[in-house]
């Protein structure tokens, strides 16, 4: 090996953070490829490691820092990160997505620089301005240095124009797919060297950022539709060409053209989007579970949506869904089981007000001509089973809204999924005390338990978590390789959540799997997209469904584990690596 090679050999090997384990590299690869002298000459375990880096996280005085320190650690050592993020999932989730997440998405370009090495990308950034060069650009990501035959396998994408409950945030909005990504490979162990996260800078109309002196984004208001769509056009026609096998994840776009770009795709391309199929699909899996609590007859209930933007009426589809797949209703009875409240009031048909064209789909005719001008009046008109909070308006569940719920029903389903927990409609412990305890719960964001300071008995909040749905939905897509993500299989995966409850879980009454169980429930909802994909006729992957046709469950489900990527087998990896040198 000549002096060249060897050098070219140190520059891959030690400077990859997925393949450089530092500390714990072997003695023996040291000295195969000529690392001697690259780190201290102890061999710690990896182990060894993981306690360190969890004593590094815990001695940072903020979750800022946290998050900060956790992206250096995903972007110099990959393997040490996830093998950290694995063992203290409920510690460290809620500083690399939500609610940490919307905190860095904020100070993105004040952070930017200290979330990864010179040179090491901590995404894709694609801008208006790059639309002649889409194709060489997105060839150009390459954070990891890695076989040539792994291509990419999902992206998620985002224009920072609608990121959580904070508005247009422009490129700041990167912290979301980056976040969402880190899902996947945690929760269903997709290859991280597989992922890309992508943000479209399109500009922004945030003046705070376009005023800000560190902002690195586009200096412009946002472009038009004119501009907007052939944009989102050209870059999916250069991602579907160079890597044509590839899930498609958009997120956190506005309304309308979340919307717009799903019904645009969704029809002919691999692709959904998880603030409407994802969330619909996720509080659906609780609420088939707390009607089981509930004690009333599917079709008795009444639902009121808090809440009337792209993720309320994805929500309230995916339960429209269920209403007709599983209670033999028709499209029209499952409709009229769902109540919009938005800024206005009651969202009617006959209200003088031009409404947006997905609002329209629930839109009441039945109001008679009367007015509902806030959420007191609609409680008292409706007198729902289940309220549900998409409306980002912290305390809009009031003592007097949640004491009317608790007075309506004995068992009220309360779910206020507004992200982050400063905006959630109200809280566990509000919920629990303004009900007596009576609530059925679960929020979008994660809340402490509560004791009830009479009996001291503990409760524990539900979370309506999209990691439940979309890593396994992805995952199972991937596997399975449908030319669509069809309705029917964001289904298969609601339904694959709702029942993955162990006994112990139900008897306790939860509505979700309690989050360490996440890659076993993340496996049974791939499982179950890749039958029902079989069953609808657009898997494409023979050895797929071969399985499901044979009816092999265990087969199956062993197919799905075994495609998920752990912190293991870096040695192999790293000789695999050598040989394409």
């Amino acid at each position: 090996m000549t002096v060249e090679q060897i050098s070219h050999n140190i520059s891959q090997i030690s400077k990859s953070p997925y393949l450089n384990q530092s500390t714990a590299t072997p003695a023996e690869l040291r000295s195969a490829f000529h690392l001697q002298g690259l780190s201290p000459a102890k061999v710690e375990s990896f182990e060894t490691q993981k306690k360190r880096a969890l004593a590094q996280l815990r001695s940072k005085s903020s979750d800022i820092e946290k998050y900060v320190f956790l992206a250096w650690l995903r972007n110099t050592n990959v393997r040490l990160f996830y093998g950290l993020i694995g063992d203290q999932l409920e510690e460290t989730l809620p500083l690399i997505y939500t609610p940490t997440v919307g905190t860095a998405c904020q100070n993105y370009s004040s952070i930017y620089p200290f979330l990864a090495p010179p040179g090491q990308p901590d995404g894709l950034f694609l801008s208006i301005n790059d639309l002649p060069n889409l194709t060489q650009i997105i060839q150009n990501y390459r954070p990891y240095p890695q076989d040539p035959s792994l291509t990419p396998q999902i992206a998620v994408i985002t224009d920072g124009s609608r990121i959580l409950g904070l508005g247009d945030l422009g490129v700041g909005g990167m912290g979301i797919p980056v976040g969402k990504l880190q899902l996947y490979v945690a929760g269903a162990g997709v290859d991280p060297r597989r992922t890309i996260p992508i943000t479209l800078d399109l500009g922004t109309n945030n003046e705070t950022k376009l005023n800000d002196e560190f902002y690195l984004g586009l200096r412009q208001k946002r472009v038009g539709d004119d501009k907007f769509f052939p944009f989102v056009d050209a870059v999916i026609q250069a991602l579907t060409s160079l890597y044509p096998k590839m899930l498609i994840q958009f997120e956190d776009f506005s309304s309308e053209h979340a919307f717009q770009l799903l019904d645009k795709y969704q029809p002919t391309n691999f692709c959904f989007n998880d603030d409407i199929q994802g969330t619909g699909a996720v509080i659906l899996a609780g609420f088939m579970n707390a009607i089981n609590l509930a004690g009333i007859p599917a079709k008795e209930h009444k639902i009121l949506f808090f809440g009337a933007g792209s993720a309320a009426v994805g929500v309230a589809k995916q339960l429209a869904a269920y209403f007709v797949n599983d209670h033999g209703m028709t499209e029209d009875e499952a409709r009229e089981m769902v109540w919009l409240v938005d800024s206005k009031g009651l969202v009617t048909l006959d209200r003088g007000d031009k409404l947006a064209e997905h609002k329209l789909y629930f839109a009441r005719k039945d109001n008679n001509g009367a007015r509902f001008p806030d959420i007191t009046s609609v409680i008292e008109y409706v007198r729902p089973t289940a309220l549900f909070g998409l409306s980002s308006q912290s305390g809009a569940f009031s003592e007097d809204v949640l004491r009317s719920m608790a007075t309506l029903n004995e068992r009220p389903i309360v779910f206020p999924l507004s992200n982050p927990a400063y905006q959630a409609e109200c809280s566990f412990e509000q919920a629990m005390v303004h009900t007596k305890g009576k609530v059925i719960f679960a929020s979008g964001t994660a809340f402490p338990k509560y004791t009830d300071p009479a009996t001291g008995v503990v409760s524990a909040p539900g979370q309506g978590n999209n990691m439940y749905i979309f890593p396994g939905l992805g995952l199972g897509g991937i596997l399975a390789q449908p030319a669509t993500i069809s309705d029917r299989l964001i289904y298969s995966a609601a339904r694959a959540c709702a029942n993955a409850l162990t006994p112990e879980e139900r008897a306790q009454g939860l509505l979700y799997p309690v989050l360490p169980r996440i890659r076993e429930v993340s496996a049974e909802v791939a499982a179950a997209v890749m039958a029902e994909s079989v069953a609808e006729g657009s898997a494409t992957n023979q050895e797929a469904i071969q399985l499901v046709q044979n009816s092999d469950k265990k087969a199956l489900h062993h197919f799905v584990t075994k495609n998920m990527w752990t912190t293991d087998g870096v040695e192999e990896e790293i000789t695999t690596f050598a040989s394409h040198l």
